[in-house]
């Protein structure tokens, strides 16, 4: 499968975010990630849950989120990356750039979100119900989504560690606020950052079936 990869250049308000955009040949959809605290568009764990993706047919966008110089003040502080209405912003950004550019053309548009990123994933996915398809939380805190989570129409799927008791019960919580849209997996043995053997695998090809079966027309 040819398969098209680069790195471009995002104008969303005032910020120019940089993205990794890997395309097959005919995608059948396009997965934008929104990382978690502390991390970027580098993250190895979305990289490689991305690769599978692509090996499925979906085509992704790795986007960083903070401009450097916001990177520089959240290595200090800390308190950017857990401002969900900004990142959420971004995301909605990229998302409206994805639907007029069309880099992958027009296909349908998934958010797959880790940690705080899941938050932010599921706010822009009630901001922008009429272009979004499908979601998925790696390990995430979509409690963080607050108000919007009674507000998600998209199909969302939360994939969390069953040693990562705490966040389960963030879940819970957050799948009773989306109702039937959403649905709650426990991938057994795994921790919060799925290191453990074949954990992230799991993570990956359910995110991979999720995505082709709600992006796929």
């Amino acid at each position: 499968m040819d398969e098209q990869r680069g790195t471009v250049t995002i104008p969303v308000g005032d910020a120019q975010l940089p993205a990794d955009l890997t395309l097959p040949a005919q995608p059948v959809g396009v997965v934008l990630f929104a990382h978690g605290s502390g991390s970027s568009r580098h993250s190895p764990r979305n990289v490689a849950v991305a690769r599978t993706l692509n090996d499925s047919g979906l085509g992704t966008v790795l986007a960083d989120l903070l401009t450097p110089a916001e990177d520089e003040v959240d290595a200090r502080t800390a308190e950017l990356r857990f401002d969900i209405g900004l990142l959420a912003s971004r995301l909605a950004g990229i998302i409206d750039w994805l639907a007029v550019e069309r880099p992958a053309g027009d296909v349908p548009i998934g958010l797959f979100g880790a940690s705080t990123g899941a938050a932010a994933a599921l706010v822009a996915a009630a901001s922008r119900a009429d272009r979004v398809a499908a979601v998925v939380s790696r390990g995430g805190r979509p409690d963080l989504a607050d108000d919007a989570l009674a507000q998600v129409r998209t199909p969302t799927l939360l994939l969390v560690g069953g040693l990562d008791e705490e966040v389960i019960t963030l879940n819970e919580r957050a799948l009773a606020e989306l109702g039937e849209v959403g649905e709650l997996r426990v991938i057994p043995g795994a921790t919060h950052l799925f290191e453990e053997p074949g954990t992230l695998e799991q993570v990956a090809d359910q995110a991979g079936n999720w995505f082709t079966t709600h992006l796929s027309r």
